[in-house]
């Protein structure tokens, strides 16, 4: 018998729609582009061809359309993994489930997704305007941990060199990191020759959890440099974002394909920022939906 997803776990809106993206199922595409501003949900689909339609809620904002004969929704989540929470839950959701039924569909949809969105960089070869594609994830945020399947989907042997590198190996205040591979068909298709692939952190808030103080002390002001000098098989850690592994962790699980590219606005090493990003990040945008 098929699971049953009872009004609690499932939220419709009365137009059919699901709760907080308020989008029906016939209108999200396969091919996704998630971004965190709503303000650059119309900067991505200006670039289409044609809009079917333009849906806002709360931070969620989604514009489906064609570009270049591809149907495409560029869906924004806000910020932080907790909201890459519901976007993902609700995309797999309008994909995969029955809203008639409220059961699983016999024959299940993979989405294309890849985030675009901006990041600090953590390596001299890293610096402001630098494009990063995440080979890996690592979530400092613990998302992944509340759901069954995690180990297989995850990197355990990198995870417990991470946890050692840091000195995060039983002390349980520290997070228990979660590492998850981005898919890597989609990785090569968008990174191609232009970007740098490397592996990038997650992390749970701006300041504190990226090595950021103002007025309250870190509790570990090394945290950055242990991070920056870590290195596995050859890769280092490039970059700190706020959503790339809940996106690749629950991609995993649900059976879809993900990654995320990131354009450098902050480099931590060398203590730079752009807060002019905004008139460059467009050659970014035009880089995925042409290789999307």
């Amino acid at each position: 018998m098929k699971k049953y997803f009872a009004p609690s776990e499932l939220i419709i809106n009365e137009d059919g729609s699901v709760f907080h993206l308020h989008v029906k199922p016939e209108q999200l595409a396969d091919k996704i582009i998630l971004v965190g501003d709503p303000g650059r949900v119309p900067v991505v689909a200006s670039h289409f061809e044609q809009q079917e339609c333009d849906i806002a809620s709360r931070e969620f904002r989604t514009i489906t359309g064609t570009y270049q004969g591809k149907r495409l929704s560029v869906i924004s989540t806000g910020i932080g993994c907790d909201n890459i929470d519901i976007v993902m839950n609700e995309i797999d959701a309008l994909a995969n489930i029955d809203f008639a039924t409220r059961t699983e569909k016999d024959t299940l949809r993979s989405l294309e997704i890849v985030r675009i969105g901006t990041c600090g960089g953590l390596q001299p070869y890293t610096p402001v305007g630098t494009f990063i594609c995440s080979v890996k994830s690592i979530g400092f945020d613990g998302l992944l941990n509340f759901y069954e399947g995690r180990n297989a989907v995850c990197d355990l042997p990198l995870e417990r060199a991470l946890l050692d590198h840091l000195g995060w190996t039983g002390n349980l205040c520290a997070p228990a990191p979660y590492v998850v591979d981005a898919h890597p068909e989609l990785v090569e298709r968008i990174a191609g020759q232009d970007m740098v692939r490397g592996l990038t952190v997650a992390c749970g808030g701006f300041f504190g959890p990226q090595g950021r103080q103002l007025r309250v002390p870190l509790a570990d002001p090394h945290q950055n440099e242990k991070i920056e000098s870590f290195s596995y098989n050859g890769l280092n850690i490039t970059n700190f974002e706020m959503e790339s592994s809940a996106l690749a962790g629950l991609a995993r699980l649900m059976g879809h394909r993900a990654t995320t590219c990131c354009m450098v606005i902050a480099n931590r090493v060398a203590g730079e920022a752009d807060p002019g990003y905004k008139n460059k990040i467009d050659d970014l945008i035009r880089l995925v939906l042409d290789r999307i």
